[in-house]
């Protein structure tokens, strides 16, 4: 009985600070994730089991996606302390997949019968690209010129700064 102690003990210890390093010890944003990963996964095996896909094959790569999203956030960790930038990487790239697991719970939701209101399914069309004309709403169109160069010089007007288009 003693025995059984000590090993949970020491099971427990090695859990946390593994999670201390790889991921800058267990914060509320990794509980979220780690339930929303485990909630899609459950949703998925229940989806595919009734629609009459449930393969092993594909249980076994479903997992593998899951550790990578935890080798995602642990990688931004990693350059978080590069950076000494506290938790700023690695809260977005998990915030990132918390986003894509609850979009993928709620078309397996979907898949299942549950009933989704239609303001959550506008959204994932949106987000998926399939709202209407794949654009973003607004006037909002970046181009790769706009977003990642210098406006050309002769575009400008040398009075007023201003662009001449």
């Amino acid at each position: 009985m003693e025995r059984w102690d000590t090993l949970w003990k020491w099971g427990i210890a090695l859990m946390s600070s593994s999670a201390t390093y790889f991921f800058g010890g267990w914060s509320g944003v990794l509980g979220v994730l780690l339930v929303f990963v485990i909630l899609d996964y459950l949703t998925g095996i229940a989806a595919a089991g009734m629609s009459g896909k449930l393969e092993s094959n594909v249980g076994m790569f479903g997992i593998a996606r899951k550790v990578f999203i935890f080798a995602m956030v642990s990688v931004a960790h990693l350059v978080d302390g590069v950076l000494g930038d506290g938790h700023l990487f690695r809260d977005a790239v998990a915030f990132f997949y918390i986003a894509n697991e609850l979009l993928s719970i709620i078309e397996n939701g979907g898949k299942l019968g549950a009933p989704i209101p239609p303001v959550i399914r506008q959204a994932i069309e949106v987000l998926k690209g399939k709202g209407g004309t794949g654009e973003l709403p607004g006037n909002f169109s970046p181009s790769a010129k706009d977003s990642f160069s210098q406006p050309d010089p002769d575009d400008i007007d040398s009075q007023t700064g201003d662009s001449k288009k």
